[in-house]
């Protein structure tokens, strides 16, 4: 049995112990699973208690960053992103899923990138995995981010993005909102109204609670389709684990997981 965790500043209300519970037992790998909530002025202090208490980790906010120094090796995407993930412990090696993820989720929504132009809302971590997998799979980039430098760092690792300095109503194919505006305190509320929304090909929220964001609504009441974070958050679990474990993923085994942890949500 391996022992993981998902470790970030409030996992209290995480969905990773759940999905990864439910992949384990679905492909009939054994595991137990603990969310771990760090204060971060705690951070330092704890973080060789979780590597050396666990067989393997995920990492979220806001601490895939500050867990790189603790490890040996940076792997793939996790270099490209410059954020980790997914830690495996024994070896110490970070990589992150997030993109994989967020690229599988784009693809069994029948979303295409290549050639499409998209907006990006948000410049932050999963803003930063978002636009570097869509520029690698061919699409043109436009990114704002309230906060200009983030946009100006992204914009220094991913050079073929567009920066924007505000957002105005165009022609986009697709709209993503890698802002978090929508969630916690801010829910209810939209990065973006009617004006930029009545213009763009599809609408995609990674956020997953609430399942339908104040940005997909306005959207979905304009005729657009829209798409939430769940399969993303999904999809980067079952790729993280298949790295616990050491096996190859499966797209088709991915999506068919998916379906079926759905069914358990709604039934």
């Amino acid at each position: 049995m391996l022992k993981l965790a998902v470790i970030g500043k409030d996992v209290s209300k995480s969905d990773s112990p759940k999905m990864h519970t439910f992949i384990a037992n679905s492909t009939g790998r054994e595991i137990s699973y603990d969310a771990i909530s760090i204060p971060e002025d705690k951070f330092d202090e704890w973080i060789d208690g979780v590597i050396s208490r666990y067989d393997g980790f995920n990492v979220t906010i806001p601490y895939k960053l500050a867990v790189m120094p603790k490890l040996k090796t940076i792997c793939d995407d996790a270099v490209l992103f410059g954020a980790v993930n997914t830690v495996k412990s024994a070896d110490l090696v970070g990589y992150n899923t997030d993109g994989e993820g967020f690229m599988l989720m784009l693809k069994t929504n029948g979303i295409q990138v290549d050639g499409r132009r998209v907006l990006l809302l948000g410049a932050g971590g999963a803003g930063r995995a978002v636009a570097q997998k869509l520029v690698h799979g061919g699409a043109y980039v436009s990114v704002f981010d309230r906060n200009a430098e983030a946009a100006a760092s992204l914009k220094q690792d991913c050079p073929a993005i567009t920066v924007l300095s505000e957002v105005l109503p165009a022609d986009y194919d697709m709209a993503i909102n890698a802002t978090g505006v929508g969630m916690h305190k801010t829910e209810g509320m939209s990065p973006v109204g009617e004006d930029v929304l009545s213009r763009v090909g599809v609408a995609v929220d990674l956020i997953y609670v609430p399942s339908k964001s104040a940005f997909l609504s306005i959207a979905e009441s304009l005729g657009k389709p829209v798409v939430n974070g769940r399969a993303m958050l999904f999809y980067q679990a079952y790729y993280a684990q298949c790295i616990f474990f050491g096996v190859q993923p499966d797209e088709e085994e991915a999506q068919k997981l998916f379906s079926a942890y759905l069914n358990t949500l709604y039934s």
